[in-house]
């Protein structure tokens, strides 16, 4: 059988999938459930130093159904990060390396522009024995107001600046995780990983608006009559998330050899996941997959990504890693390359009428 283990910046993991920063991995108990349900890697809910400032509303999810309704396509949250104390988190962390010693754990941090408190997170964190960071500057929702997540990582210059403390104190890999409410993704992933970042993360939850109820003319989700506009997920957003992966593959390549990409956005089946391995990732992570089919859903994911990998006859994930990345190329070049696969195929004695018919129509529609 193929081989699904793979080790990115250091770290060994069984396999590519990481449960995603998020409900999942709220507390200890959902965390180590992850691992003895064979997750590679678990992100852990972000954190910060203080708990209080973060308060959630509900209801605080919506959901965007499939024609018949029996299928979630997409998925909205307005739930913030993790309100549960640092010093809390700090213990878990430490029991879950205890229980697991040879596993994957990542804390997912967030903090206001302040180099004092970034640099106490980190290193607390750090001393608790996580194997590594994410740093969440992408959260759409709730913190940009208080100009944290999303609002930092629109702002490549801030988030320079907040790598280099982090990057300063770290002594284990750190991910930055990419906001895709951003014309140019590449700008902030270029900032992070000059300051030293080992991988850029992407794509978090795009700021949406699921709806109207056209009942009571209020948006959803509705709280207290009111909305405000939340992250979209789930495997709507795939394509765009695809998108901006190989805009980051490409990024690393050229500029940043060696650089990691942990993919997020609409995985919810092995094939998702070998296709964006062929766009460049090195891992994958997966939560609101996770919140609809349950942690068990890995075991299959694992399964449908080495079925795909025998069929290929790839050996292990770094056979196929970014190969399909060789194959975009600029609008100008697909109308050269097709103008010259017409021309070899066709000489002047071949044209008949059936083929100006056919020009025509392709004209006329645009």
């Amino acid at each position: 059988m193929p081989s699904l283990e793979t080790t990115v910046d250091g770290l060994t993991l069984p396999n590519p999938f990481i449960i995603a920063s998020g409900p999942p991995g709220t507390n200890l108990r959902v965390i180590n459930r992850a691992f003895r349900e064979g997750w590679g890697g678990v992100i852990a809910k972000t954190v910060s130093l203080d708990h209080k400032k973060v308060i959630n509303v509900s209801p605080r999810y919506a959901k965007l159904k499939s024609a018949d309704n029996k299928e979630v396509i997409g998925w909205e949250n307005i739930e913030l990060i993790s309100d549960r104390s640092f010093e809390i988190w700090l213990d878990e962390f430490k029991a879950c390396k205890d229980e697991f010693p040879d596993r994957v754990l990542i804390a997912s941090v967030m903090e206001e522009l302040n180099k004092d408190a970034w640099c106490e997170m980190i290193e607390r964190c750090q001393d608790a024995g996580v194997d590594a960071f994410e740093l969440n500057f992408s959260c759409p929702h709730g913190l940009p107001e208080r100009k944290m997540g999303a609002a930092m990582g629109q702002d490549p210059e801030i988030l320079e600046e907040v790598c280099g403390w982090v990057n300063g104190v770290s002594k284990i890999p750190v991910w930055a995780k990419m906001t895709p409410n951003i014309t140019h993704i590449e700008d902030p992933a270029r900032a992070a990983l000059a300051a030293g970042c080992e991988g850029v993360s992407a794509i978090n939850t795009i700021r949406s608006v699921m709806g109207v109820d056209l009942d009571t003319l209020r948006p959803q989700p509705t709280v207290e009559g009111y909305s405000t506009p939340g992250g979209y997920s789930s495997k709507a957003v795939k394509p765009i998330a695809l998108r901006m992966v190989m805009e980051l593959a490409q990024l690393t390549r050229k500029e940043f050899p060696g650089k990691s990409v942990s993919a997020i956005g609409g995985i919810e089946t092995g094939s998702d996941a070998a296709q964006f391995i062929l766009l460049g990732a090195d891992t994958v992570q997966v939560c609101t997959g996770v919140m609809k089919f349950g942690y068990s859903v890995v075991k299959q994911m694992c399964e449908e990504l080495e079925a795909f990998m025998e069929k290929k006859g790839f050996a292990n994930l770094e056979d196929f890693r970014g190969h399909s990345l060789d194959y975009f190329t600029t609008h100008t070049d697909l109308v050269n390359r097709q103008a010259a696969r017409k021309a070899s195929q066709k000489t002047d004695t071949d044209w008949n009428g059936d083929d100006f018919v056919k020009q025509s129509n392709e004209l006329a529609g645009g």
